[in-house]
């Protein structure tokens, strides 16, 4: 179909990338990665013809359709179009036959002799084209894949200007889906999903026949729909077999292989040059000198990838002490203009909590959260927030609000005015990756990843103990999304989190909030099944089963399994069992429901001591097993085993590292054992 050789491209003094090459076979899916700014995008827009390379080829068939969604929406060039018409306009070929059936349906009515039967038997053919493409099955198939990125049947024949820039592109990407091109070349395409949304794209994804190209940074989305991954680095493109857990390890050991040779190559490097030295005035040796300096001119030297470059380190200045109760809703209804969107609340959200809301877009997420940001009173209910409660929001627009105009520096200024915490500013800005001249940048400037950086830093400086954050990953790179979760993880106050992101969920949060039908309902622990429900929508249709199989679904690999052949499983016990499905009934009493919502929440402090110490006990085995792998990798050393004292110390290490390992297992065993016995107790 599509392929790619030697690209390179520059933009002014910065190499983008150089030499990457890859093929777009039918079936094939690659997932490319890389850092924010690196070229991701623009790689891309090379690909599908929207920009030019400094070097290299692209080789496409004639014949071969592509579809693009970028990571931004584009308006429509007809303000009534309806957003079931804007995707059926994108149905292609059958779009096509579809308007040649009208204008042959007009000629019928309007001619008549030869004129009428020519147009009779184009009409024939036509119209036996067009039910053999499944024209008459358009509109069904439309709304299925409609609704299956959560358009309701009321919203599908809402004109497509009047929706928000999100929904605006999940019908482009209805629309991209309907057409069924060739390739597909998706940039962030999970960004405008719900978790529903994106577990629904995955299984569409996975039956695509042709071949896709996309960027992501969610990791559980890139190992179910990916069979390679494109990694942009250090100017290079390295291709690897398999899916983000596949990618994780043979980067690793990509890496250790280099740094072995490079490190041989310095030794024989080293050698030349000390000859070099010794023998370069002895004229008996000038011959043999001369031989070697040409040796070193021509030597192909190994660059290791520089772990030197600066990255976005977030952090949390301390903030002050909030109550125990940051916030209580009792039988709360809130929505707008006396209508209920929500009703029914009865939620505690404790000091130090770390809550993520999960449910569908539309069902009341942002609702609730600006119930509890003070922006939407309760239309009944009683609704308090806690004492010496300072709360920061993140949403999504931040990042896409900012002035093109002023540089980083300048905007960061404006929200921190004088120097924040004693530090300079320049220096606050370096640790989240804007170090040096990259803080007197334009913000116009900037890649996606990188405004979100800073919109993020604007909030992130001042302190706060109720962090409220609406999708915070969109546009971040892999590396950005590691260390905004640590930062996370360590963050002392309230975290209340939205994300489509259910990798970025299961590592921050302690319990999920699910937001559905009307309904709020709080579940201890992060359940595999409220996070990603498993009532996904057909989708054999849509595409047909052809093309690798995903390794996603059952009997695949995705989600937790995919982590743990990246060495980074955790083991919650939690995440295996049946979702568990709330037993009360319609209350008639408000007392019923206070009742019910203090009884969750004595349950939840009853057994908040074993879940601390089971997670405890995981991160401690988390670093233990990677300990094991990392002594595993220095035992595959074949040079080791010149020394046989490092060789007796490393075994003996290896040995001792499997046996805490295994004794850690053991305790996280018995903690997650007691903490199902408490909660099965409490009832």
């Amino acid at each position: 179909m599509i392929t790619v050789s030697g690209l390179s491209k520059a933009h002014g003094s910065k190499q983008l990338f150089r030499d990457v090459t890859f093929r777009l076979l039918p079936g094939r899916r690659i997932a490319l990665v890389g850092g924010n700014g690196k070229g991701k995008t623009t790689l891309l827009e090379i690909v599908l013809g929207l920009q030019d390379a400094d070097g290299g080829e692209i080789h496409r068939g004639k014949e071969t359709r592509v579809g693009y969604l970028p990571q931004e929406a584009v308006g429509t060039a007809d303000p009534r179009e309806t957003v079931l018409a804007s995707v059926l306009a994108g149905a292609g070929p059958i779009h096509e036959l579809e308007m040649q059936l009208q204008h042959l349906q007009h000629l019928l009515a309007e001619t008549s002799g030869d004129e009428h039967d020519r147009a009779l038997r184009d009409y024939g053919n036509a119209q036996s084209r067009f039910e053999q493409l499944g024209g008459y099955a358009l509109e069904a198939e439309a709304r299925r894949i409609l609704a299956g990125l959560a358009f309701t049947d009321e919203s599908v024949n809402q004109p497509l200007r009047e929706l928000s820039g999100g929904w605006q592109m999940r019908a482009a990407l209805a629309r991209l889906m309907l057409d069924k091109p060739d390739v597909l070349v998706l940039d962030e395409p999970t960004n405008h999903l719900d978790t529903d949304s994106v577990a629904w794209l995955e299984a569409t994804l996975a039956a695509y026949s042709g071949a896709i190209l996309f960027v992501s940074h969610d990791r559980d989305f890139i190992d179910a729909v990916a069979e390679r991954v494109l990694e942009l680095s250090e100017g290079t493109a390295i291709e690897y077999v398999g899916g983000f857990a596949e990618f994780v390890v043979q980067r690793e050991d990509r890496l250790a292989q280099l740094r072995a040779t490079a490190a041989a190559q310095q030794r024989q490097i080293a050698q030349v040059e000390r000859f070099v030295e010794r023998f370069r005035y002895k004229a008996t040796k000038a011959r043999q000198v001369q031989s070697r300096i040409k040796t070193l001119e021509r030597l192909d030297r190994i660059e290791l990838p520089d772990r030197k470059e600066i990255a976005a380190r977030f952090s949390f200045p301390e903030p002050q002490r909030s109550s125990r109760v940051v916030a209580e809703l009792h039988d709360v209804a809130v929505g707008y203009e006396g209508r209920a969107i929500l009703s029914g609340i009865d939620l505690v959200i404790e000091r130090g909590e770390k809550l993520a809301l999960v449910g569908p877009n539309g069902a009341g997420k942002t609702t609730l959260i600006r119930l509890l940001l003070n922006q939407l009173q309760p239309l009944a209910g009683e609704f308090t927030l806690g004492t010496n409660v300072d709360v920061a929001y993140f949403a999504q627009e931040q990042a896409q609000i900012l002035d093109d105009q002023l540089t980083v520096a300048m905007e960061f200024q404006k929200a921190v005015g004088d120097r924040p915490r004693g530090r300079n500013i320049r220096t606050v800005l370096g640790s989240f990756g804007f170090p040096g001249d990259a803080a007197d940048r334009r913000i116009g400037e900037l890649s996606g990843g990188e405004r979100t950086r800073l919109a993020l830093a604007k909030i992130m400086v001042n302190p706060v103990n109720l962090l409220v954050l609406d999708e915070p990953t969109n546009h971040l790179d892999l590396q950005s999304c590691d260390v905004l979760q640590d930062a996370l993880g360590a963050y002392p106050g309230t975290v209340v989190l939205v994300s489509h992101d259910r990798y970025l969920i299961r590592e921050v949060a302690q319990s999920l909030v699910a937001v559905r039908n009307g309904k709020v309902v709080r579940y201890d622990g992060v359940e595999e099944a409220v996070l990603s429900p498993s009532a996904t929508p057909s989708v054999g249709s849509t595409f047909g089963r052809s093309g690798p199989v995903s390794r996603g679904g059952p009997g695949g690999r995705s989600g937790p399994e995919a982590r743990t052949a990246a060495g980074k499983a955790q083991p919650k016990g939690n995440r295996a069992q049946p979702t568990p499905q709330p037993t009360s009934t319609p209350a008639t009493r408000s007392e019923d429901k206070r009742s019910e919502a203090e009884h969750r929440q004595r349950k939840h402090r009853a057994t908040k001591d074993l879940r601390s110490e089971v997670d405890k006990i995981e991160r401690q085995l988390m670093k233990a097993e990677a300990d094991v792998a990392d002594l595993q990798r220095m035992l595959g050393d074949p040079e080791l085993y010149a020394d046989a004292s490092k060789v007796k110390d490393l075994v003996e290490g290896h040995n001792e590292a499997k046996d805490k390992a295994s004794k850690l297992m053991d305790r996280w065993t018995e903690a997650q054992l007691a903490l199902e016995e408490a909660s099965r107790a409490l009832g």
